[in-house]
C-alpha cells in the first residue's frame, strides 16, 4: 500500500469515526515507513478538518465530533511511539490552558473547543468552569502553557477575561502567554479593548487562531 493510500485510510478512519480502522491504519503507516508526523498531520489531521467543517455547517454534532476525536487519539497513541525523541516537540502544536471564567457555569462550547484542539495536536489543560482568575494565572505558570484560552457565556462574567490580563500585567509576565477569548457575548472589539491577542467565534476558528499564536511565540 502506498503512502498516499495509507494517508487516505487514516483520513477515512477519522471521518467514519472508526477507532479500529484508525489503529490498523496507524500500524500500517509505521510498517510502511511513513513518517509519524506526516501520518498525523496529513492523514488524521485531514480527517479532523473534514469533521470540523461538517460541524461548522451543522452536518455533524457534538457526539460525532467526540467519537471522531477518539479515533484520532487511538491512532496518534500508536504513531507517537514511533516518533524519534528529537522530533517529539514537533508532535505537539503547543500547550493550551482552557477554562470558563469565574462566575460562569456554562461549558458546552468550551468542551467542543477542547475536543477540536486536542484532536488537532494541542496539549490541552482543561480547568473546567467557574474558575477563579487567580487560579488561571497560577496554573498557566505551573504548566508553562503557550496560550490561555477563556470562555465567557454571559455579559456579566466577561470582565473575568479582562481580569486575567490585568493580573498577568501586574506580575510582569503578560508577554509570556498568548491570550485568546471567546463566548456568545464576546466580540473582537471586546478582546482588543482588554488587551487580548485573539478572538475566536467557533471551535475550528479557535484551532486556527491557536496555531497562529503559537507560531508567533516560537518565532
Amino acid at each position: 500500500m502506498s503512502q498516499a493510500e495509507i494517508l487516505e485510510k487514516l483520513k477515512t478512519a477519522v471521518e467514519e469515526m472508526d477507532s479500529d480502522l484508525a489503529e490498523a491504519a496507524a500500524k500500517e503507516a509505521i510498517a510502511a515507513g511513513v513518517e509519524p508526523l506526516v501520518a498525523i498531520n496529513d492523514g488524521l489531521g485531514a480527517g479532523m478538518k473534514t469533521m470540523s467543517d461538517l460541524f461548522d455547517e451543522g452536518e455533524v454534532f457534538v457526539p460525532q465530533l467526540v467519537v471522531a476525536a477518539e479515533a484520532f487519539d487511538a491512532a496518534v497513541a500508536i504513531l507517537k511511539e514511533a516518533i524519534p525523541d528529537d522530533q517529539k516537540d514537533q508532535a505537539s502544536k503547543g500547550k493550551v490552558l482552557l477554562y470558563t471564567v469565574q462566575g460562569d457555569i456554562h461549558d458546552i462550547g468550551k468542551n467542543i473547543v477542547k475536543t477540536m484542539m486536542s484532536a488537532s495536536g494541542f496539549d490541552v489543560i482543561d480547568l473546567g468552569r467557574d474558575v477563579l482568575t487567580e487560579e488561571v494565572v497560577k496554573q498557566a505558570k505551573e504548566h508553562k502553557v503557550d496560550i490561555i484560552a477563556g470562555a465567557a457565556l454571559m455579559t456579566t462574567t466577561m470582565p473575568g477575561q479582562r481580569d486575567v490580563i490585568s493580573i498577568l500585567k501586574e506580575e510582569g509576565i503578560r508577554d509570556q502567554f498568548k491570550c485568546m477569548f471567546g463566548g456568545a457575548p464576546v466580540s473582537p472589539e471586546w478582546v482588543e479593548k482588554i488587551g487580548g491577542d485573539a478572538y475566536a467565534e467557533t471551535a475550528s476558528e479557535a484551532v486556527e487562531k491557536a496555531k497562529a499564536l503559537v507560531a508567533e511565540l516560537r518565532g
